[in-house]
């Protein structure tokens, strides 16, 4: 237990070894007077100012919450870049993130695991469905260029997007943010990036694990991933099976690049870094790739609320082909007119750019197509109006005795930038 008195005459003990008044480290830590005043009489210094108060009086947050300057040793977990005591109090802060109005989550930040009831009276027979994602190399420009929020959005948005095609309804999610060194404002912007975007998704953030790892992640690197738990009625799993000949199928749009095809984006721009600053659409080329991958969770239940829906595809890496195909049943193929396709002006400007063939961008983006739905003929006017209210939609192709292929007609009309 923290005795919070001894705390406060050892701030104010080595406040006066470093030669400074209250003022002065009120002035240098940008807080008033009256703060310093109470920590040295026992009020504990927030997490923030608590690492800046161990910075300027040149000890760690373990020796200021014990109260006394170690002893000279030669190993220490500190030492090797980790500080127990100020992760523990990064790890309280983070809790006000993870509050859930789920009666189900019955547990929140600081046991072993996190507890969720399952308790669904009105789902007969419910399935589990369980999904893991990382938001790839987009996170590494995140980080650089200051989307430390905004790439949360992107991984949860994808993570919730491949189940909900399955007719699965999200429950919870858990994180795991590895880093070589944990700085609190970064933290804080991924828990809270995470938190809100299953709020979005009508889930919960019920807990995870930040791992720091300095002797194996360079400091300043963050690896994020994710996990959820969803459900759904046996009887109403949505897998393909039930696509039949002469379906229509119909294209939600995407809203950009998503979360795929940024290793060749990132080649792009190292090798034309004027990129960069393009304006395309009144947005840069940076504002343009960054935008947080399309949520479609909501769509897809609308969707779902009325019949018609045999088979959801969510187009992510590998394109419209290398997705749509995962849904077909044997002896069946699906026919898509790439001349009814909206391409954003964003990939427009990538083909061009880049010299990229059309075949490359169908196999590496989404190229406008976000989700895919295979529905009966009879019934897509319905399921396009429902889409339609959350999303562009519009009908691209139609399915046909094959074999599990995806066959494209004509060409893109790709715009002129």
């Amino acid at each position: 237990m923290l005795n919070y008195l001894k705390i406060g005459e050892f701030i104010a003990n080595r406040r006066r070894e470093k030669g400074f008044t209250q003022a002065e480290v009120a002035d240098r830590l940008q807080v008033s007077f009256q703060a310093v005043s109470k920590w040295e009489n026992g009020t504990l210094p927030a997490v923030e100012p608590l690492a800046r108060l161990a910075g300027l009086l040149e000890v760690s947050v373990d020796e200021i919450l014990a109260g006394r300057k170690a002893e000279e040793e030669k190993f220490s977990y500190s030492r090797a870049g980790i500080d127990i005591s100020y992760t523990d109090a990064m790890k309280r802060e983070m809790a006000a993130h993870l509050t859930s109005g789920d009666p189900r989550v019955l547990n929140g930040l600081g046991p072993f695991a996190s507890l969720y009831e399952l308790s669904f009276p009105e789902i007969p027979d419910p399935v589990l469905v369980l999904k893991s994602e990382e938001p790839g190399s987009k996170q590494k420009l995140a980080m650089e260029y200051g989307y430390c929020e905004s790439i949360c959005h992107d991984m949860i948005n994808h993570l919730v997007n491949d189940i909900a095609v399955m007719g699965a309804r999200p429950l919870a999610v858990l994180d795991t943010i590895v880093c070589g060194n944990a700085e609190k404002e970064t933290i804080k912007s991924f828990v809270k990036g995470m938190a809100d975007a299953c709020r979005e998704n009508e889930c919960s953030l019920v807990g995870g694990e930040t791992s720091i790892q300095p002797q194996v992640v360079d400091r300043g690197v963050y690896i994020l991933t994710s996990s959820v738990a969803g459900i759904v009625s046996k009887s109403r799993i949505i897998d393909g099976s039930a696509i039949e000949e002469g379906d229509v199928l119909l294209a939600a749009a995407s809203n950009g690049l998503h979360t795929n095809g940024y290793s060749l984006v990132r080649m792009l721009m190292d090798r034309m870094p004027r990129i960069k600053l393009d304006k395309i659409e009144g947005k840069t080329f940076i504002e343009q790739i960054m935008k947080p991958h399309t949520p479609y969770y909501r769509a897809v239940r609308e969707a779902l609320s009325g019949p018609g829906v045999h088979g959801m595809a969510h187009i992510t890496g590998g394109g419209i082909a290398g997705n749509l195909c995962r849904i077909l049943p044997q002896g069946l193929s699906a026919a898509v007119d790439l001349g009814k396709i909206r391409p954003l002006p964003l990939f427009s400007y990538i083909r061009e750019a880049g010299s990229i063939s059309e075949e490359e961008m169908l196999s590496t983006f989404n190229c406008g197509v976000g989700l895919i739905l295979a529905v009966s003929r009879g019934k897509k006017e319905e399921v396009r109006k429902r889409i339609s209210r959350f999303h562009d939609c519009y009908e691209i192709g139609e399915i046909r005795q094959g074999e599990r292929t995806v066959l494209f007609e004509n060409s893109m009309k790709w715009r002129t930038i």
